[in-house]
Formats: C-alpha cells, sequence, structure tokens
C-alpha cells in the first residue's frame, strides 16, 4: 500500500507539472495565433489512452509517463516532423512568427512553472504556515552519527554556527554545509567554544545520505507498540525513562545504547511518573526494544509563523527564489567529481521516494512546489531538445540577424534527444543499481 500511495502522489505531481508546463507554450502560442496540433499529457509512441480533438487541436492522454508535449506547426521539436518543414511556412506557423513572439512561446512553460510553485508556496504557508525546530532551541544538544563522530563532533555539543554563520532551522543544517561549501563548525562543549574543521571527506558521505546530526532530547514516552513490553510492566504515556539497570540515561540516545547490552537479560528499568521514580522488573527481548515512541515534538520549543493572504504571497515569491538559488547550488556539486554527486543522480525511483508513504497534502504540495522549480530550471538548460536549446538558437538569431539552417535544427535536435536520452538512462539505471544492491545486502 505504501507504493501505491508514493507511486500516485508522484503521477499525480507530474502530471500537474507537465499539464501547467505545456499549457505555459501553449497559451503564448494561442496569444499570437500559432496553430497547436498537438497537446498531450505523458507521450504517445504509438497510441494514446485518450484522445479527442476541438479546433486544430488534439488532447489526449499517452501511456508513456516521461512528461508531455504540445506540437506547435512549423516547429523543428521531438516530433522530427520534416516534412512539414520542407513546404512554404505558413502565417500561422511556429517560424513564421517575431523573434519576440518565438522567444515567448519557449519560454512559456518555464514562466509557467515558476507562477505554479509561486502560487503553490504562497498557497500552502496561508494554509498551514511554517513550523520548524530553531538551531537555538536545540537546547539539550545534538546526537551524532558516526560521519559527525568522524569529524570530531561530540554527543551534547550545543550547535552554534557554521562558518559563522548563525543557521534558523534545525531542517537546513546538511544543506547549508553541502550548498555553501562549508569549512567549519562551531559548538559549545562543557561550556567552552570548539571549531571542528569539515574535511572535503564528508561532502560525498551528506550527498549519499549518511546520517550526520540530529537533536539531543530526554526520553519521554509518547505511544507504545502493538507488543510492548515497557506496556506489560506498568509504564505509560508521559513517563520518563531515567535509566536501565543501573546505568542513569539522562537522554533517548543514552538509553538507545545502554539497552544494547542486555537483549534477552531480565533486569530494571526507572522512570519518572509527575513528581514519583519507579523501578520496574523487566525482560529485555532480543529485538533489544521497550516497544515505546519516544516523544520529541513536545520537549522542543518549535517556532510557527503564520501567514495572512497579503503576506503569503511575497512570502512565496521569497521561498520559491531561495529554493531555485539552493537547487542551481547542486549543480556544482553534481559537476565536481570529488563531491561523487553524480553517484546519487536519481531518476523516478529516487523523486517517487521522496513523497510520504502516507498521504500528507502539504507534503505534497510543498515536494510539488520544490519540483516545478526543478522542472522550470532543467528546462531553461541551452540543451537542444529543451526550451533552453530553443531559446538559445533564438538568441542566436537576435545578435547575428542571422537564422539557423532548419538542417542545423534537425541534427541539434538529435544530438539534445541522445543526451536527454543517455541522462534518463544513467539517472533511472543508478537507481535500480542502488535498489538492486540495496536487495542484495539485506
Amino acid at each position: 500500500m505504501e507504493i501505491v500511495i508514493k507511486i500516485s502522489q508522484l503521477l499525480l505531481s507530474l502530471s500537474i507539472l507537465v499539464i501547467v508546463h505545456e499549457f505555459g507554450h501553449f497559451f503564448f502560442a494561442k496569444l499570437f495565433k500559432t496553430r497547436v496540433e498537438k497537446f498531450y499529457l505523458f507521450f504517445d509512441p504509438w497510441f494514446s489512452l485518450f484522445k479527442f480533438k476541438k479546433g486544430d487541436t488534439e488532447y489526449g492522454i499517452g501511456w508513456l509517463p516521461l512528461g508531455g508535449y504540445v506540437k506547435i506547426a512549423g516547429m523543428i521539436d521531438e516530433s522530427m516532423d520534416k516534412e512539414q518543414m520542407k513546404l512554404p511556412p505558413k502565417p500561422d506557423e511556429f517560424r513564421s512568427k517575431t523573434k519576440g513572439q518565438r522567444l515567448l512561446i519557449m519560454v512559456g512553460g518555464v514562466l509557467f512553472n515558476l507562477l505554479l510553485a509561486i502560487l503553490i508556496y504562497a498557497a500552502v504557508l496561508k494554509t498551514w504556515g511554517e513550523e520548524y525546530l530553531p538551531v537555538e532551541n536545540m537546547k539539550y544538544g545534538i546526537v551524532c552519527d558516526s560521519a559527525a563522530l568522524d569529524i570530531g563532533l561530540q554527543n551534547g555539543d550545543k550547535l552554534i554556527s557554521i562558518d559563522h554563520n548563525t543557521i534558523d532551522k534545525s531542517t537546513g543544517i546538511v544543506a547549508y554545509i553541502l550548498l555553501n561549501e562549508a569549512k567549519t563548525i562551531q559548538v559549545e562543549r562543557n561550556g567552552e567554544p570548539i571549531e571542528v574543521t569539515i574535511p572535503s571527506e564528508l561532502v560525498p558521505r551528506l550527498i549519499k545520505g549518511e546520517p550526520f546530526i540530529m537533536p539531543r532530547f530526554p526520553f519521554y514516552i509518547a505511544d507504545f507498540a502493538k507488543e510492548s513490553v515497557a506496556k506489560e510492566v506498568g509504564l505509560q504515556v508521559g513517563d520518563q525513562i531515567l535509566g536501565i539497570d543501573t546505568i542513569s540515561t539522562q537522554y533517548f540516545d543514552q538509553f538507545k545504547t545502554a539497552i544494547k547490552g542486555f537483549k534477552s537479560k531480565q533486569t530494571t528499568v526507572t522512570y519518572a511518573r509527575g513528581n514519583d521514580t519507579i523501578t520496574s522488573a523487566i525482560t529485555i527481548p532480543e529485538s533489544g526494544l521497550l516497544g515505546v515512541a519516544p516523544e520529541f515534538i513536545k520537549v522542543f520549543e518549535l517556532k510557527k509563523i503564520e501567514y495572512g493572504f497579503l503576506e503569503a504571497i511575497p512570502a512565496g515569491v521569497k521561498k520559491s527564489i531561495r529554493v531555485g538559488q539552493d537547487y542551481l547550488k547542486q549543480f556544482k556539486l553534481l559537476f565536481n567529481p570529488d563531491t561523487k554527486a553524480y553517484e546519487s543522480l536519481g531518476g523516478f525511483i529516487s523523486i517517487g521516494k521522496i513523497f510520504p508513504s502516507e498521504w500528507d497534502w502539504q507534503s505534497f504540495w510543498n515536494l510539488t512546489g520544490f519540483l516545478s522549480i526543478m522542472l522550470a530550471i532543467l528546462n531553461i538548460l541551452p540543451i537542444p531538445a529543451l526550451d533552453g536549446g530553443h531559446v538559445m538558437f533564438v538568441l542566436y538569431e537576435v545578435v547575428t540577424r542571422r537564422k539557423p539552417s532548419e538542417k542545423f535544427m534537425e541534427y541539434a535536435q538529435m544530438v539534445g534527444i541522445f543526451l536527454l536520452l543517455a541522462l534518463l538512462l544513467f539517472a533511472n539505471g543508478n537507481d535500480i543499481f542502488k535498489e538492486v544492491t540495496k536487495f542484495l545486502h539485506k
């Protein structure tokens, strides 16, 4: 069921993005009285799932969910319709339009994707606001995974800054390190300021998704699993676990480490309930788990920003710009062989995985807004077969006052399609390789 939910969210998100993008081209084409022969969601090689014709345009849904297209008369695109290009240009064809009109037709998809992202982010901020844990409110310090321990961080360190720049959101720590090529982390350790150097070897590990740090917190019980030894011996929601056997565990991570030594053994667990401290005998199962969920949200003071309608629009614009800037910074990582970011390049499986396993509209729209910006940036790259490639040729015509030959455009289009297919195969092949490797190591 989890896979079905993820696939459903992915297909719905892609459908929205593709329709909006292609409508951008369609809108400007119709505005300048250019004939649009087809408007398709998904590709339709050999056959389509659904189609109908209205006016000069055939509307339909293809069976191959790799994108979509509008076929604009008199334009060399992925359809590679050479026969039409052999005929004299007609007034309602793309090639008969002015350079400015052709430029707007080509950037229409990118513009509409950017507008969609702004609209989505503004609506999300208006509806749900923005809630997060500020770094300054991580009052118990941090818990370090192996990547953090390897560079010299320690459990309990309190994060002050990165490269002497204050970080607001706890969820933005790793992104800041990666996107800004951070060199140092400033922490407070036992009341003393400490500076930790970030080695270049950390970057590939973080790109691969290796855990880094998380907020430290005391162990309060939020809920129980269906089979819970803790519940069986009398622990209740709201109790704070203080230790196991003779080991004092002030924080959840300390308890998690200590309990590993008591698997399949009878011992005691100490916990606080109100003003009382209670010790109960307990047999730890072989799994080493009590069957409880720790409380996280109520332990910290979260920051929530709410937006009115007029406030949400500029906030949506700012968020779209920030997300776009961060995505552009990722290209620098991708083309730097030292980061090995290319090894993490993914296709549809990776995109599908970022959606939550349960349907959550706030997450869905936030992810769709991000993907809309990603689609806009990728499409404006100056690669033949992408919108940016067509824009590049129009700009060449503006500067040189010479139009590239149709034969050159055909060859450029074929090269662009080849490059895109190669990238598509690499990205999705990378996904498959990672999934197979993960399966073999189970």
